[in-house]
């Protein structure tokens, strides 16, 4: 029989992620603080759970998907958390994107039980969240990373183990921090084009096919010109997870000027109010600035 299997946080990634391991045919219980996506998936099969406790106690593998540290320390260690709840030989896998110390943390509670933990955030957003193509970077012990594999396999098409427990959330910091540098470009290399009079189509194609190409700059770039700012994942989101990265450089003390910047830039956008938007529309700030919108311009005839 497949492994009976929880899910806590059904937020634009988490819901979808539970979705692929409930037609994957795990026995799946959810929780969420909000309920209609709770209620949407038990109609799909679901059960659902009261509490992150009651969650835990059912199930032998836990999942989450939470926005930052705060929560995912109540998730697991809180009154009624996950850890109350988990028997011994379980196994929990936070797919947040936070810092690595908070991961340690709940990992070191989880052995004094002997309960396994991985951290697993992933990568893909919610097109690969849906499609179960997402990247999952893991960090922990392999032998329990084993054991999980085929729910994660549900979910995502390539795993990769990274080391101990905290590497995952390091290497998915360092990609959230890379996207946020390359975005900071797109923007302005789109703005400075067209406010220079150039078609900004134009501008996407040829960088496109050329040193400046990048996932980053297909997807900030493809959103602009289509003003498709919906929230594939949330400027407030992205800002919090440059903000851990350059938290963690000044722990290093390893510069991140360039990851600070980026920062700055999703400040100035959460401050004009589209925190809730999707990353791309950090462009709207500096288009306003700059006094142009930047559009494809309209074919003659």
């Amino acid at each position: 029989m497949a492994q009976s299997v929880g899910f806590i946080g059904l937020g634009l990634m988490g819901k979808p992620m539970a979705r692929n391991l409930l037609r994957a045919g795990f026995p799946l219980t959810v929780h969420n603080r909000s309920q209609g996506a709770v209620q949407e998936l038990v109609a799909e099969g679901a059960a659902a759970a009261d509490s992150p406790r009651a969650l835990a106690e059912r199930v032998e593998v836990v999942f989450s998907c939470l926005p930052g540290p705060a929560d995912v320390e109540t998730v697991y260690l809180g009154e009624n958390g996950v850890l109350a709840g988990a028997r011994p030989g379980s196994i929990l896998v936070d797919m947040s994107t936070i810092d690595p110390g908070t991961h340690q943390k709940i990992a070191a509670r989880a052995a004094e039980r002997g309960i396994g933990y991985l951290d697993a955030p992933v990568s893909g957003g919610t097109t690969g969240a849906r499609d179960g193509t997402l990247t999952i970077m893991v960090g922990g012990p392999a032998e329990v990373l084993e054991r999980v594999r085929p729910a994660l396999q549900a979910m995502g098409q390539r795993i990769y183990h990274i080391g101990p427990v905290g590497t995952g959330a390091v290497v998915k910091l360092i990609n959230n921090m890379m996207s946020a540098i390359n975005a900071l470009g797109v923007i302005e290399g789109l703005v400075l084009g067209t406010k220079y009079g150039i078609d900004p189509a134009v501008i996407y194609e040829v960088c496109s096919n050329s040193s400046a190409g990048s996932r980053t700059l297909t997807g900030t770039a493809t959103a602009v010109l289509q003003r498709d700012f919906a929230p594939g994942f949330m400027i407030d989101l992205m800002h919090k997870d440059v903000g851990l990265a350059v938290e963690l450089g000044k722990q290093l003390k390893v510069r991140t000027l360039a990851a600070a910047l980026a920062q700055q830039v999703l400040q100035e956008a959460q401050a004009a109010g589209l925190g809730r938007a999707g990353t791309a529309a950090q462009i709207i700030p500096l288009e306003r600035s700059a006094g142009v919108e930047v559009r494809p311009f309209q074919t003659a005839g």
